[in-house]
């Protein structure tokens, strides 16, 4: 564990070190120029170099399908959110991704001025349902310029197999911009977890799910991504703990897993 603790270390110090560089480059263009290929080309760098100094250092390598199922046109990518691993993982395959985020990242010199120039949409948590009419327009925006949105419909980080926690603003966004949902399952958090001081090595995956289509009731539709999300999550955290897992598990994770398999067990 000290080993790979001093492996973590190093990666945050290599990862922290890149985007504060990176950050302040994208910034200045787009103080400058606004949205180019240049700034694009660069985001574009940092997320796959993230994850390439993540598996040379800390041991989690990348592992991403489904990409078939995500609609020609605009859409919605719903992922859940279990770490950082998320955002660069689903960033390369997301076509022009307009991420949503929370506000006080935009605040950030250099950093917010970046994000706006990649399209990424703010939400002010702090005002609540207050917040969705200026979503909405900023993803109206998007849409319209060819980005697919991309969301985490819980709004933070959850652990693996933790109850789920949907906010509402996937809601409105479904059914004000009448477009499909692609739900996202993903295990990440079983390596790089929210507050874990130690990354542990493993095979990180996302998987893009089959495309919810427009036009359903709300009430059936966040049925349908609550149960495409959560069960292709719990199927991929099974899998890794099938393989084994390097990381140790605690008795409230180990019940979890074990209450998972048994519902696997006694369902019809």
């Amino acid at each position: 564990m000290v080993i790979q603790a001093i492996r973590t270390a190093l990666f945050y110090a290599l990862f922290i070190g890149q985007t504060f560089f990176i950050a302040i480059i994208l910034g200045t263009i787009a103080l400058i120029s606004g949205r180019t290929r240049a700034s694009w080309a660069i985001a574009v760098y940092w997320g796959t170099s993230t994850l390439r100094i993540l598996r040379w250092v800390t041991g989690v390598k990348t592992k991403v399908s489904g990409q078939e199922n995500i609609p020609e046109g605009g859409c919605i990518i719903a992922a859940k959110h279990q770490s950082d691993w998320d955002v660069f993982a689903l960033f390369p395959h997301a076509g022009r991704p307009a991420y949503i985020i929370k506000k006080e990242l935009m605040n950030i010199p250099f950093f917010g001025w970046a994000a706006r120039s990649l399209d990424c949409i703010e939400v002010d948590r702090k005002k609540g349902a207050k917040a969705i009419p200026a979503m909405m327009s900023q993803a109206h925006a998007a849409i319209a310029r060819g980005c697919r949105i991309v969301i985490f419909p819980e709004g933070t980080r959850r652990a693996p197999l933790a109850t789920p926690d949907y906010r509402q603003g996937i809601v409105r966004l479904y059914m004000e911009l009448n477009v499909p949902v692609v739900p996202v399952a993903l295990n990440s958090g079983l390596f790089w977890g929210r507050n874990s001081l130690v990354i542990w090595p493993g095979t990180a995956e996302a998987q893009f799910l089959p495309a919810i289509e427009a036009g359903l009731s709300a009430d059936v539709f966040v049925e349908r991504l609550k149960n495409a999300i959560e069960s292709g999550s719990n199927d991929l955290a099974l899998k890794a703990e099938a393989k084994g897992l390097s990381r140790p598990i605690d008795p409230d994770l180990r019940s979890k897993f074990d209450a998972l398999k048994q519902s696997q067990t006694t369902a019809p």
